[in-house]
């Protein structure tokens, strides 16, 4: 079934994030942001290549620099259309199955990985496109998004709005009638979603993270999602670390142009940064 696709895992990564600029290489304990991700990546259970999938813009060449020290194989492309470059990156790498994961989701537990490819191949040639966030239940930071590269390419041809490009995937869940989606829940039953924020775009879940990698890396560097979740419960003073960015995600600069998403799914930022 799997062992003869060659499954590709695309991590987009840039330096200029508007709102935490080159979060990607901030430390955490000896290594990048970044290097401790792919270092989650690496413990799945499919064997997959690895992709950084970065921009053309000069400020990127650190991130570059980071695939190749870390022996990453690195692609550059628009900065912006961030669908192109997944697009053009899985083509480069002669992909049958693409897997989207930002790379804002350090704490990424390598099982949810597992679990939507569990579903993808265990319903072999079923489904176009599954993932874990439409509708999501798992911890903000947990985002899997699996296709075929036939969807990719179909979704590279068609898409047009800048949301589109701007986000990769809108556009396959946002037209059910032309994809055979599935969708893949937290074998909890919880749903987190809205309430656990483990991905980064603030210093505060920088800080966060920090304190989770501090607490779980030494005693068990595989932690999992359910680990952080106990440490939480333990010590709840590290959720209020970046509790009100809970909930906080894109989706809330398009609710008047998504039709499968809903003002419940996200949240408004209530205190501004400056």
């Amino acid at each position: 079934m799997s062992n003869n696709r060659n499954i590709v895992i695309i991590i987009q990564a840039r330096m200029s994030s508007s709102r935490l600029p080159g979060k990607v290489l901030m430390p955490l304990l000896d290594k990048s942001l970044l290097a401790r991700m792919i270092e989650r990546l690496q413990q799945i259970k499919y064997a997959a290549r690895l992709v950084i999938a970065t921009s053309v813009t000069d400020d990127d060449d650190l991130i570059e620099q980071e695939a190749k020290s870390l022996q990453i194989d690195c692609f550059r492309g628009d900065l912006n259309n961030l669908l192109d470059r997944h697009y053009q990156a899985a083509k480069l790498f002669n992909a049958d199955v693409v897997l989207k994961i930002p790379s804002d989701c350090p704490l990424i537990d390598p099982k949810a990985v597992d679990r939507v490819l569990d579903v993808f191949f265990e319903n072999d040639g079923r489904y176009d496109f599954v993932s874990n966030l439409h509708p999501a239940t798992w911890p903000d930071g947990n985002d899997v998004e699996v296709m075929t590269m036939a969807c990719l390419e179909r979704v590279w041809l068609k898409a047009a709005k800048p949301m589109e490009l701007e986000h990769t995937t809108p556009y396959i869940w946002e037209n059910p009638d032309q994809f055979a989606i599935a969708n893949v829940a937290w074998e909890t039953g919880k749903d987190y979603s809205m309430s656990h924020r483990f991905t980064i775009d603030y210093l505060e879940d920088y800080l966060f993270i920090s304190r989770v990698y501090q607490e779980l890396y030494p005693v068990d560097p595989a932690f999992s999602c359910e680990d952080i979740v106990a440490l939480l419960e333990a010590k709840p003073e590290i959720c209020h670390i970046n509790q009100q960015f809970t909930g906080v995600n894109w989706y809330r600069h398009h609710l008047d142009e998504l039709k499968t998403v809903n003002a419940n799914q996200t949240k408004q930022l209530l205190k501004q940064k400056i």
